[in-house]
């Protein structure tokens, strides 16, 4: 069966108080002021692991705003690889990359020091700079899954991959094909080859990006984790959901238990 991993980007309203009010880099401001401080760190990072153990996850997917690489030095590291393994938990991948090359370099560092290899972000900078992303990730064994946010075709998103040489592939976000009005199981099969991992969420309409509890929105989440199955997909499916005003624990705590429950169902 296939990993099930938290995205501690669902506590992007977290350090607000579940009050975000001015869109989504309100919350990574918060967060990145809160987990800096070096003093604080490891206790303010345990707390947001001991949360994620607490909804019965084993791995998570972390959000590079809890350790960001433009000020994460070699002790957050630490600290953050000994938080992790004191509470048994692997990081399915990273959810963020860099958009510059000092970006890249040091969050290929935090990978490998908390023991992950796979990267999930738009990464505008591959465009611009792809050998240098290819060459810094494929020389320590890395990879980067494109995410898909205004991309409205799988066609598009794969133009945006071009030639991946193996390291760079997708990072299929279902709530932004739901956004987009794409049907996100399609997009499942027509990414197949290059599919390096899954954000598994719904959202409650197309046209606008509000996240909710599988099942209340317009993503056939059922259908995507069927899909997921019909290709043999056996990587990490990561449980995302990012309200701007409202505590996600609870929703995802459903949403992980009806993933578990579509996982072992017949399918076709």
């Amino acid at each position: 069966m296939n990993i099930l991993s938290f995205n501690s980007a669902n506590f992007v309203a977290r350090e607000i108080g579940y009050s975000m009010t001015e869109g989504w880099m309100q919350g990574d401001a918060a967060t990145q002021a809160w987990y800096r401080p070096i003093d604080t760190f490891a206790g303010r990072f345990g707390a947001m692991l001991d949360e994620v153990v607490g909804l019965g996850f084993s791995a998570i997917d972390l959000w590079l705003a809890q350790l960001h690489p433009d000020w994460a030095s070699d002790q957050h590291i630490t600290l953050a690889r000994q938080a992790l393994d004191a509470r048994h938990l692997s990081v399915a991948t990273l959810a963020g990359f860099g958009d510059t090359r000092a970006q890249v370099l040091r969050a290929c560092q935090i990978a490998l020091g908390i023991g992950a290899t796979t990267f999930g972000h738009s990464a505008p900078i591959v465009a611009r700079d792809r050998d240098f992303v290819v060459e810094a990730l494929g020389s320590r064994g890395l990879r980067l899954g494109i995410e898909n946010h205004p991309e409205k075709t799988p066609a598009i998103l794969r133009d945006r991959i071009g030639d991946g040489r193996g390291v760079i592939g997708t990072m299929i976000d279902t709530g932004w094909f739901g956004t987009q009005g794409y049907d996100s199981a399609r997009a499942i099969d027509e990414l197949k080859d290059v599919l390096f991992g899954v954000h598994l969420k719904d959202v409650l309409g197309a046209g606008a990006h509000h996240t909710c509890r599988f099942g209340l929105g317009v993503v056939p989440v059922r259908a995507c984790v069927h899909a997921l199955r019909r290709i043999g997909y056996a990587g990490p499916i990561s449980v995302e959901h990012e309200p701007e005003r409202a505590d996600p624990r609870e929703d995802v705590r459903a949403s992980a238990a009806l993933l578990r429950g579509w996982m072992e169902e017949p399918f076709n």
